[in-house]
């Protein structure tokens, strides 16, 4: 089986789906995307065709070697990225060829399903995941206004009340991260965080700017709550030094930017040695949840699995959850195939950045 072509599409509401076909009519899947970069990453996925073309997809390791080191500037959000998707497909084609799910690729499934965790920004809405069985979920922070390098007490009680009413809407059994996503200071990360030990957050999420490890672990080690980053690290040499400074003992690689299926094996087999777990995070597309269930079957430190979507309009049989839980997918390869006719008026989208500044002084706001 050889590669003859790499096709790359978008797909609303933001993604890039990518498509490697072989000369034997089978076809990888996977999504190479950055956020707000799609047209960036299709044109970075152009310039792998080239290495890839004629050669055997199996070769899943090797090639993702030649990749990364036969570029003499490597790594980074654009280029793992590209990567990342290209070696899911990979995966994908190899589980074909051999008719197994890429999880029995890798030794087998520690599990039998994947538990799931939802995004809940009020009481409302825990309540009404929780009657559908779910009973892990992630919120943000919610003070009222874009928090400042050093917040009020006013922002730090809003923000406390926030989550104490998803704590008590949640009760004690439910399982509920509260996500910084690096746009707070230190200084207020710090505040915060003292304010909600007591409702016992699942974790603390990018409490600081994700390439800032020595303060991230200087706010780890003043807290008993776990802290949680890696939506923004790529490959393992980026996630050995969050490992080795202590900065967090829950790991959240990104399937589509870290580096692929196999890296983020290696990232849980180091996260393991340091009794670290891990939360793949995914806000992105079907593909990348596909990827990601493969990986969560695979691992033995695995958490609970981010998603915004099941896959409803754009896979031919999308996931299905029961009480919080998806069962292990069994069909060969990442297991789904696309819709393509209802994919048919989702194709193509121009989605941005979002662009926030100050309502005081209007300076930039981090996202």
């Amino acid at each position: 089986m050889k590669i003859t072509k790499l096709e790359t599409f978008l797909v609303e509401p933001r993604w890039l789906f990518l498509q490697v076909h072989t000369d034997e009519g089978l076809v990888g899947l996977g999504e190479p995307i950055l956020e707000g970069r799609a047209l960036t990453c299709a044109r970075a996925v152009d310039e792998l065709a080239p290495y890839l073309i004629g050669k055997d997809p199996t070769r899943v390791v090797h090639h993702w070697q030649a990749m990364y080191r036969h570029a003499f500037y490597r790594g980074g959000p654009l280029l793992t990225s590209a990567l990342s998707g290209v070696e899911q497909a990979l995966w994908d084609l190899t589980g074909k060829a051999l008719g197994v799910p890429v999880y029995k690729l890798f030794g087998g499934p520690t599990r039998d399903r994947i538990r799931l965790y939802k995004h809940a920004n009020d009481p409302e809405a825990i309540q009404s995941w929780m009657a559908q069985g779910f009973t892990a979920f992630k919120t943000g922070i919610h003070g009222g206004r874009p928090a400042r390098i050093i917040e009020s007490l006013a922002f730090v009680q809003e923000a406390e009340a926030h989550f104490a009413a998803l704590r008590e809407a949640g009760g004690p059994h439910a399982d509920i991260a509260v996500d910084f996503h690096g746009a707070i200071s230190p200084q207020t990360a710090k505040l915060l965080i003292k304010a909600l030990e007591p409702y016992q957050p699942m974790f603390i999420e990018e409490p600081c700017q994700a390439q800032n490890l020595d303060v991230m672990a200087d706010i780890a080690r003043g807290t008993h709550l776990p802290i949680a980053t890696g939506e923004r690290v790529f490959t393992k040499w980026g996630f050995r030094e969050v490992l080795e400074k202590h900065a967090a003992s829950v790991l959240q690689p990104d399937l589509c930017h870290a580096g692929g299926l196999n890296e983020v094996r290696i990232i849980a087999g180091m996260a393991e040695a340091y009794y670290a777990g891990i939360a793949p995070h995914n806000p992105l597309g079907p593909i990348s949840l596909a990827a990601c269930i493969q990986l969560d079957a695979a691992i033995p430190n695995f958490i609970a699995q981010e998603h915004i979507t099941l896959g409803e309009g754009y896979l031919k049989q999308p996931f299905v959850a029961k009480d919080g839980f998806v069962e292990l997918p069994t069909g060969p390869g990442l297991g789904i195939e696309l819709d393509m006719d209802a994919l048919e008026d989702k194709i193509d989208h121009d989605w941005r950045n979002p662009e926030r500044y100050d309502p005081d002084d209007g300076s930039v706001l981090d996202w």
